[in-house]
């Protein structure tokens, strides 16, 4: 445990994490639900629109890493009351924001101000809180996360028609100052071995990844020839393969590379990334399909979007108490992949003025699928490290699952607008019809080139999660461990049916 320097309140510690946990996830799932009323407000559409969903999960992602290492260099409470001036800040600028982009650059500032929040919040209830305690701590923080992704939707889409899309940013930024100041009554605590944040690890990986993330984006705009877009991919590989040389020859890497020696350690990270693939471009993109082709509210696309992310919420117990009780965690976690992929295979029914009950069974089999992955994947994935490596394992794959969040949302939206202007002829049109703006005597010919569009795209992720399913399946059958010689050993059954914990 850290060193301590004033009285900690514990009840203040948890509520405040707590809060800051369900405001986070919250905006992460349910901003999405108000993108057809921000384009309509403020003129904008494609590229630029996407990016109020687009940049607040690339800034979350990857900054978490970075804040983590913060966290237990400069202070823990410290960098969680920094995490909540940013996300309020970012929240309070969103919705007093008249231009898109300075709309972009709040949600990218929130989005940093998440990474904070979440980063620290764990290290401050792990510093506070012992034994039992701690444990219920981090269950009640699991449940407090799956409850902001199940609820975002269907909040912000109230919202939305209630008060207007600033409201739901308002509230926000509302919570993020309560945050902040329960931060006050916080105690400051700090790793017990403190060692350098490596910088340039750190900024080579953000730089890489945004890079990439901005050539995906830009594709469909600028055309995938186009100097600007080849030039930024390019250069955000190229980045990318330097972060990943330099954190070799580190001492104290941001990201620990030599974990995927091992293939079962390297199975389950693939694992928790296709089920972002299969999972985040229905909730994100699902919502703006229902209100600009059936006309739906944004409440009602909101209160739809529950059948995908209740079960999120209700079943990653189950997950991890079946393979408490023999079964194959391997298996289990291959039936769930191919869960996601049969519900986006399902989904591809879509159609304008479907109804609420054709969307009920594939939104639920990619829920369910989504949420016994959730019980199982972190439990499992550090079962097979080392106990001392514990900590990079778990910051490894919480990296893995931000990273590909933020690129699933970049390539779902890139998929969209290329189809939609391959059919249409026009990059601008297409960003329209994309943001739900289908209006005019062509809206039954814009709303079949949408729909045909989201088809070819759940298809291709269908495909994408049932290889990737079998991929999972071979890697988790390997018995080797991740030991420095690479030999390898037998593990026990027990390491099948190592005890499990909620993760989001």
């Amino acid at each position: 445990m850290g060193t301590t320097t004033s009285r900690p309140d514990p009840r203040v510690t948890l509520l405040a994490v707590l809060l800051g946990v369900l405001v986070v996830a919250m905006s992460i799932a349910g901003t999405a639900v108000a993108v057809p009323r921000i384009g309509a407000d403020l003129h904008a559409s494609g590229t630029p629109l996407q990016w109020v969903v687009a940049g607040y999960n690339l800034a979350f992602a990857a900054f978490t890493l970075v804040c983590g290492s913060l966290a237990d260099t400069v202070g823990r409470r410290r960098t969680f009351a920094a995490g909540a001036t940013l996300f309020a800040a970012g929240a309070l600028v969103s919705a007093a924001a008249h231009d898109i982009w300075l709309l972009d650059a709040a949600r990218i500032l929130a989005g940093i101000g998440g990474a904070a929040v979440m980063a620290s919040g764990g290290a401050l209830l792990a510093n506070t809180f012992e034994g039992p305690a701690r444990t219920r701590a981090f269950a009640a923080m699991g449940t407090m996360a799956g409850v902001g992704i199940a609820i975002g939707p269907s909040l912000s889409g109230w919202l939305v028609d209630a008060l207007g899309w600033r409201a739901s940013f308002v509230v926000y930024a509302v919570v993020g100052a309560v945050i902040l100041l329960g931060t006050m009554k916080i105690a400051e605590s700090r790793a017990a071995e403190r060692t350098r944040l490596d910088k340039a690890g750190a900024v080579t990986f953000v730089a890489g990844l945004a890079l990439v993330m901005f050539g995906i984006m830009q594709g469909p705009e600028s055309g995938w020839s186009s100097p600007l877009v080849l030039g930024t991919l390019a250069a955000g590989l190229v980045v990318l393969v330097f972060f990943t040389a330099l954190q070799r020859h580190r001492e104290h890497p941001v990201l620990d590379l030599t974990l995927v020696r091992d293939p079962r350690f390297l199975g389950w990270n693939l694992a928790t990334l296709t089920t972002s693939v299969g999972f985040l471009g229905v909730l994100v993109f699902l919502p703006t399909y229902l209100q600009g082709v059936n006309g739906a509210s944004a409440q009602a696309a909101g209160a739809t979007m529950l059948m995908l992310t209740a079960p999120v919420l209700a079943l990653p117990p189950l997950g991890g108490a079946l393979v408490n009780r023999g079964v194959p965690a391997r298996g289990l976690m291959t039936a769930a992949l191919l869960l996601v992929a049969g519900g986006n295979a399902w989904l591809s029914v879509l159609r304008p003025g479907i109804g609420t009950a054709a969307l009920l069974g594939p939104l639920l089999l990619i829920g369910i699928g989504m949420g016994i992955s959730f019980g199982i994947t972190d439990g499992q994935a550090m079962s097979v490290v080392e106990p001392s490596r514990a900590g990079m394992a778990a910051g490894f794959l919480n990296t893995v699952r931000g990273a590909a969040e933020a690129l699933v949302i970049a390539v779902f939206s890139a998929g969209l607008l290329s189809l939609l202007s391959s059919r249409l002829g026009s990059p601008e049109l297409a960003g329209r019809v994309a943001s739900g703006e289908l209006s005019g005597g062509q809206r039954a010919l814009l709303a079949d080139a949408f729909t045909d569009a989201w088809r070819v795209m759940l298809w291709t992720t269908a495909a994408l999660c049932a290889i990737a399913a079998c991929v999972v399946h071979a890697l988790l059958a390997s018995r080797r461990t991740p030991g420095g010689n690479g030999t390898a050993t037998v593990r026990s059954r027990e390491a099948d049916t190592a005890n499990t914990a909620d993760a989001v």
